[in-house]
């Protein structure tokens, strides 16, 4: 009763001060009138009671301890860690035999079945005329089907940009029945969707895209540099693997190893510092600018073009110098992600942009198309990520 008669006065007290004008009172004698009855009350319990007392630190010891393994789960559960895997894809006499082997449990003479029919390519070198270690039959583990290769990252590209807005490049290879000025036949394409997984971020897409991982909201914070990508990729293996093992038949007559290439976003130098051979990277973090990575992507491609190993007869590859051909061009434009987060993606600067994507992409094709019948190159046109209509 004494306890339920001071708890009341202290309550009374309590609405007198509320009350009143808070801003003549001091900060700090708030909290303790409010607080005051709680405290009194844990103070009697704790001085006669002893059951209660044990109930009062079972209470304060249990609240911390709840509240961090419910964060705990949270964080686990849906910032989801992931473990790079430290182990690189070797390209030894062997390599692909033993992995379908010790992994998927084919029997030797399966093994030997897929080699003599083509399915597999690592096995020993042949011998030259010379006696001495010739060409392996195209490829680090299967037969490689071309020789050179190049990816045009368009930031953003969404399916329908893709599919609807550039029908110069993409529309004019999709639908050729379109195409009323040129009878020449063009290249084989195909247009694909995929559904890119959170986080939608540039780094953590180049991440999948290269490695083949998925990424994780844990890996967001490299977005702001000096995320040196440490796992295994393909961009790793074509500066790690030797020339002699993974070399075409018009690229054999190269006897040095060509170079690989790449210029726009400079996401792609935070993830590969030392890789590129000719790396031209442009800042990519300022989403108010929509042309300087761009621009310099126009203005690298044409000398890059010119180095191409697909562009090349084999007669002009024995006239370039050891350092010129390009194996590899990686070229990623900046604009349309820009111009989405700037001012979304049914805006007049949207077309300008996408006209500006379809022409280059276009340049690009054509001269894939008009390359010589020798050559065999792919080319990959990839969009990282999507654009909401907002």
């Amino acid at each position: 009763n004494q306890v339920r008669m001071k708890i009341q006065t202290y309550s009374a007290r309590s609405s007198k001060i509320q009350a009143s004008s808070r801003s003549s009172l001091p900060s700090t004698l708030i909290c303790p009138v409010y607080w005051h009855p709680w405290t009194l009350l844990h103070r009697h319990a704790m001085s006669h009671h002893p059951h209660r007392r044990r109930a009062f630190l079972t209470i304060e010891l249990a609240t911390p301890i709840l509240l961090a393994v419910g964060l705990g789960v949270f964080t686990k559960s849906f910032f989801l860690s992931r473990t790079p895997f430290r182990l690189r894809s070797p390209c030894d006499i062997g390599s692909a035999g033993d992995l379908l082997s010790d992994t998927l449990g084919i029997s030797p003479s399966q093994v030997d079945f897929l080699r003599g029919r083509g399915f597999l390519s690592d096995y020993e070198f042949d011998v030259d005329a010379s006696g001495g270690a010739g060409a392996l039959h195209h490829g680090c583990w299967a037969p490689r089907r071309v020789d050179s290769m190049a990816i045009m990252v368009v930031d953003a590209l969404r399916f329908d940009f893709a599919r609807d807005h550039l029908p110069k490049s993409i529309g004019s290879r999709l639908y050729p029945s379109n195409i009323t000025h040129s009878a020449e036949p063009r290249g084989k394409s195909k247009l694909f969707q995929f559904v890119a997984d959170p986080p939608t971020v540039t780094m953590q897409r180049l991440k999948g895209l290269t490695t083949g991982g998925l990424p994780t909201f844990a890996d967001i914070t490299g977005s702001f540099g000096g995320a040196t990508l440490d796992e295994d990729s393909w961009v790793e293996q074509l500066v790690r693997v030797p020339w002699q093992r993974r070399r075409y038949d018009k690229s054999s007559r190269i006897v040095h190893k060509p170079q690989i290439a790449f210029v726009g976003d400079d996401t792609w130098v935070d993830l590969f510092p030392t890789q590129f051979d000719d790396a031209h990277p442009y800042p990519s973090f300022n989403t108010r600018d929509l042309d300087t990575v761009d621009n310099g992507c126009l203005l690298h491609l044409p000398r890059l073009m010119g180095r191409f190993i697909g562009l090349k007869t084999g007669t002009q590859l024995l006239q370039m110098s050891p350092d010129s051909p390009l194996e590899l061009i990686v070229a990623h434009f900046l604009g349309v992600d820009h111009v989405g987060h700037t001012y979304g993606p049914n805006n007049v600067h949207m077309d300008k942009k996408l006209h500006q994507m379809d022409v280059v992409l276009s340049d690009t094709l054509d001269a894939i198309d008009n390359a010589p019948g020798e050559s065999c190159t792919a080319l990959f046109v990839f969009g990282d990520h999507g654009m909401t209509e907002d």
